[in-house]
């Protein structure tokens, strides 16, 4: 393993973009090579067992081209198989995402806190845990929302109908009495603009994209990882429609993509 090899990156469509896009702001020198398992989005509505398996698989891949850190961009993939990942490949940095509970709790002064996630994500022993460990004193509101999801799979970020899916869910908690609200799911910062919207001036929206980034470049710089060269390449790869996430990689990173960022089929 070498300073120069790539940061693998995954997540079951293209929510993990959003991981994605905080990572290459703070460290631009890493190569990353990104994988939408977009065959089976959504994770948050299949068993734990399964997003494990695919957990298992991509880890695997990732070691196989030589990668140096693994993300795994998604909260629902995070709770089902961040401890067996790092059984399974104990050299390999593995960083995983959760619900930002802590800084929620920290911030709220109401005392209630809402939190928008997939059902796979709200329904996992890990994010009791979480939640019991660093707000216990807090009121936690749960909403799923595997819409979203789909919405931002179909790149439908703004517009009616993308005001329409989050004025309920939004409308919900803030009447609940929610000052803070926490995004734990990867694909929800890309529908921002609509969310900050329904929930009006001043709630906090809170996402994990940087915090992943603080914490991927410390373990790297520990062990002597971070890439000396510059600026990194960026591969994108699909076990979906190849074209279709080129497109949606554009539109959400904001940017045209390099020819060698053009994404491949995977498996």
């Amino acid at each position: 393993m070498l300073s120069e090899s790539p940061i693998g990156i995954y997540d079951s469509g293209v929510g993990g973009l959003s991981v994605l896009r905080a990572i290459r702001d703070a460290l631009p020198q890493e190569s990353l090579l990104y994988v939408a398992d977009s065959a089976h989005v959504p994770y948050g509505e299949k068993t734990p067992q399964f997003v494990a398996q695919r957990a298992a698989t991509l880890a695997d891949y990732f070691v196989s081209c030589g990668a140096k850190a693994m993300v795994v961009a998604c909260n629902t993939a995070t709770a089902a198989a961040i401890a067996q990942l790092r059984q399974r490949h104990p050299g390999l940095v593995i960083i995983g995402v959760e619900p930002a509970i802590k800084p929620a709790a920290h911030l709220t002064q109401s005392g209630v806190v809402g939190v928008f996630a997939t059902t796979g994500t709200l329904a996992s022993a890990k994010f009791a845990a979480l939640v019991r460990r660093e707000a216990p004193e807090v009121r936690i509101l749960l909403q799923p929302c595997p819409e979203w999801v789909r919405l931002v799979e179909q790149g439908v970020l703004h517009g009616p109908q993308a005001e329409a899916a989050v004025r309920g869910p939004v409308a919900q908690l803030r009447e609940a009495g929610a000052d803070v609200l926490v995004l734990g799911c990867t694909h929800f910062p890309f529908l921002r603009e609509a969310i900050e919207a329904a929930a009006g001036p001043g709630v906090p929206l809170l996402e994990t994209g940087a915090p992943v980034a603080r914490r991927l470049r410390h373990q790297l710089q520990e062990r002597g990882l971070l890439s000396a060269g510059g600026p990194g390449a960026l591969r994108l790869q699909t076990s979906g429609a190849a074209g279709a996430l080129a497109a949606q990689a554009s539109r959400l990173l904001g940017q045209a993509l390099a020819a060698d960022a053009l994404a491949e089929r995977w498996r």
